[in-house]
């Protein structure tokens, strides 16, 4: 008998969306699925590979969590990302889904291109791409350059590139998109709901559907079963990379405008305080995404801490395991001329 193609669900969307959250939502609610689940970070601290196998979901067990940290999954699909997969599909419990979360500054296109590979194509398909929209983030703008500037630059020397890297990645995971979750709608009044819902679709010439969600949750019933084979249909959904480059040489796209490092400390004793002083350090620097998880003495829970421009949430998420080292392990996020000395010793400072 011909074996079905297993379904695979791609979830994109900018640095801090609420990609792990909703994913987390969703292995806790997978009504029975296997789902097998690979993630991809960008820098080389797993961290929310460790927040997801803390989740304690039968839906998807340790063996089933598969982390590629050593580069973005858009640039090393024939290294890493076919590899995975090819061994995924070889094992004998097959899963009924995989779920792949790229990493928040990766383009979608290439990965769902990577599904048309032969040893691929015959045994998966795409259900759909997921993109997570982090709707405060819009609604204050974080992803639009100052327009009228820009038109002004653009009237004294038309040769300047004006498309900014966050603003052309944002456009890209939207076009790739065949749902798109306008997160946390709780931070915002109707009004800017609304604005940014206009933002979002004036950013595109498709209409995938939109549906909202405050802290990711959304039902996998929603998230899981599109059906849209979307490897088929990549053709119309080109990045701005693409299309700059269609007809001439290739271009390797690559992330020399994002830069990330981990930084290590001892222990935090006042963990409100180190937050509030976090924010002054995001404000300063221009840190674009800020995630790890800090030692609070005589707290048997690790405090995790993820910060989206100005926004730090902090909670405590799971107990430090027999043998693990506690330590505070952050992974800092931001635009390439950003100061790493400077921002390494603030930080240090916060604690």
């Amino acid at each position: 008998m011909l074996q079905q193609k297993i379904p695979a669900t791609v979830i994109t969307g900018f640095l801090g969306a609420g990609k792990t959250t909703m994913i987390r939502n969703l292995l806790q609610n997978a009504g029975g699925k296997r789902i097998a689940l690979i993630i991809n970070e960008f820098g080389d601290l797993g961290v929310d590979g460790d927040v997801l196998k803390g989740c304690g979901a039968e839906a998807c067990t340790e063996d089933d969590i598969i982390e590629l940290t050593n580069g973005c999954i858009c640039c090393t699909v024939a290294d890493d990302f076919i590899p995975t997969m090819s061994k995924l599909l070889e094992r004998e419990n097959r899963p009924d889904h995989i779920v792949i979360e790229t990493s928040g500054l990766a383009l979608p296109q290439p990965l769902v291109a990577a599904f048309n590979w032969p040893e691929i194509k015959t045994q998966v398909t795409v259900d759909g791409v997921v993109t997570v929209v982090d709707s405060a983030a819009v609604a204050a703008g974080r992803f639009a350059d100052d327009h009228d500037r820009v038109d002004a630059l653009r009237a004294e020397d038309e040769n300047l590139d004006h498309e900014s890297p966050l603003e052309e990645l944002f456009e890209d995971q939207l076009t790739a998109a065949d749902l798109i979750v306008l997160n946390k709608t709780d931070l915002i009044d109707a009004a800017g709901l609304q604005a940014v819902r206009d933002e979002v679709a004036s950013r595109i010439a498709r209409k995938p559907s939109m549906i909202e969600a405050r802290n990711g949750d959304v039902a996998a019933a929603v998230l899981l079963g599109l059906g849209v084979g979307t490897e088929d249909d990549i053709a119309n959904r080109k990045s701005h990379h693409e299309l700059e480059h269609e007809g001439g040489e290739e271009h390797d796209h690559d992330h020399d405008e994002f830069e990330s490092f981990v930084v290590e400390l001892g222990p935090v004793a006042d963990p409100a305080a180190f937050t509030e002083r976090l924010k002054g350090v995001i404000a300063e620097h221009d840190v674009l995404r800020l995630k790890g998880f800090a030692d609070v003495p005589g707290k048997p829970l690790r405090l995790l801490v993820q910060a989206v421009g100005s926004r730090v949430d902090t909670y405590f998420e799971r107990a430090w395991t027999p043998g693990e080292t506690r330590g505070t392990r952050l992974v800092v996020i931001g635009l390439h001329d950003m100061d790493e000395a400077a921002v390494r010793a603030a930080i240090a400072a916060a604690v």
